[in-house]
């Protein structure tokens, strides 16, 4: 009788551990599925972060080079600004839309053909 009784927790014992053995297979198995999918849901928020990273970099781009655009613009509104207070510019503007002259120029016109 005894040993049958041993034969049965021996039994009992392999049992066990064969449930043990395959619980631990199953928890690693559960851990490396987490593990994946984590790992392909930050992959996919790495690309949209790099896609969202070259949309910025284009925009600023384009913002720069317009930045330069309006500063050149800037500029050359200062030259105008510059020469309309000018006496050449004042002069010019009397000619071409006023009509005057100076009192020593003389002015020639085409004569108009029919």
């Amino acid at each position: 009788m005894k040993k049958h009784s041993q034969a049965r927790r021996a039994g009992a014992q392999r049992t066990q551990m064969r449930r043990k053995r395959k619980q631990n297979k199953s928890a690693v198995l559960c851990i490396a599925l987490i593990s994946l999918m984590l790992l392909g849901v930050m992959s996919v928020q790495i690309l949209s972060l790099y896609n969202r990273n070259q949309t910025y970099q284009k925009r600023e781009q384009d913002l720069q080079a317009q930045l330069e655009s309006e500063q050149q613009r800037q500029e050359e509104l200062k030259e105008y600004e510059e020469y309309v207070t000018t006496e050449e510019y004042i002069e010019q503007a009397a000619k071409s839309k006023l009509g005057l002259v100076n009192p020593n120029e003389i002015i020639f016109k085409e004569k108009e053909e029919d």
